[in-house]
């Protein structure tokens, strides 16, 4: 758990503002997009990080593993790390240098990111291949895979929910980030795939249904695994959440921030950081 300057213990909404606050200051230095993206996530990757999987982005054997499927939400996972002190200062403000390991989308080779993503809907298939590799050598270990709404589009995506099913991983919980929109358009628009939960339910795998900015659901509904059955928990959030001019803006999935935007966006979210 991350502790502030006196060594307390810091609250998770303290940790989603702060989150928040470095994705928009890193977007803007880098000058790279995916800002709303990466804000949209950001509630469920605390969530995740901070009180629901076991030594997340260590080198321990019986950890829990992380994949962020939509690996263009990257920042929101830099942040997350450095939040846990998995990444130090430095290295975090090298987002999208030259030559920095912190890319638009992870890299493996980055310490705490299990698997390089960027390609929608593989991030599911190696989840399964994880989990059930986790379980033919009777290990402990959890596997955790964040996904987009917009991914569900992937036909990969269902096969491995399949595979997930029959083979009952109840050690694999997928999340999925809810919030409607994709690069060029509306999901409902693109390809509806509501309802989700009752999708993944037909399926074979245990579902449910939170507000994905509310702490008080998502910790208790990804820290229970499926009974006997792989887990979805279909995450209703707002992209660019806590940033009201970017707030389910389509436009918002590539834009770049500018100095002024950054500061109204930045002023926003200033108020909720103060509350330990």
């Amino acid at each position: 758990m991350p502790t502030d300057e006196t060594g307390g213990h810091v609250s998770l909404p303290w940790m989603t503002t702060t989150v928040r606050r470095w994705i928009v200051e890193q977007s803007l230095r880098s000058n790279v997009g995916h800002v709303a993206s990466a804000l949209s996530i950001v509630d469920i990757m605390v969530a995740l990080w901070a009180s629901v999987m076991r030594d997340p982005g260590t080198s321990v054997a019986t950890r829990d593993r992380f994949i962020l499927a939509k690996g263009h939400a990257s920042l929101a996972l830099y942040s997350v790390l450095r939040l846990m002190n998995r990444l130090d200062e430095p290295t975090f403000r090298t987002y999208c240098a030259d030559g920095s390991l912190l890319g638009v989308h992870p890299e493996a080779r980055l310490p705490g990111v299990d698997l390089s993503t960027g390609s929608l809907g593989q991030g599911l298939s190696v989840a399964c291949g994880l989990a059930y590799g986790l379980r033919c050598r009777r290990q402990p270990s959890r596997v955790f895979v964040l996904m987009s709404d917009g991914e569900c589009n992937e036909g990969q995506v269902w096969e491995a929910v399949q595979f997930a099913a029959h083979h009952r991983l109840e050690n694999l919980t997928a999340v999925i980030d809810l919030n409607g929109v994709q690069a060029l358009g509306f999901t409902r628009d693109i390809l509806d795939s509501s309802p989700m939960a009752e999708k993944w339910r037909a399926f074979g795998w245990e579902a449910v249904e939170v507000d994905g900015h509310d702490l008080k659901e998502l910790v208790p509904a990804c820290a229970t695994s499926g009974r006997g059955r792989p887990k979805v928990v279909v995450a209703r959030t707002v992209q660019g959440k806590g940033v009201s001019f970017m707030e389910g803006k389509l436009e918002w999935h590539y834009r770049n921030l500018t100095p002024e935007l950054a500061a109204q966006a930045l002023a926003e979210l200033q108020a909720p950081c103060e509350t330990r």
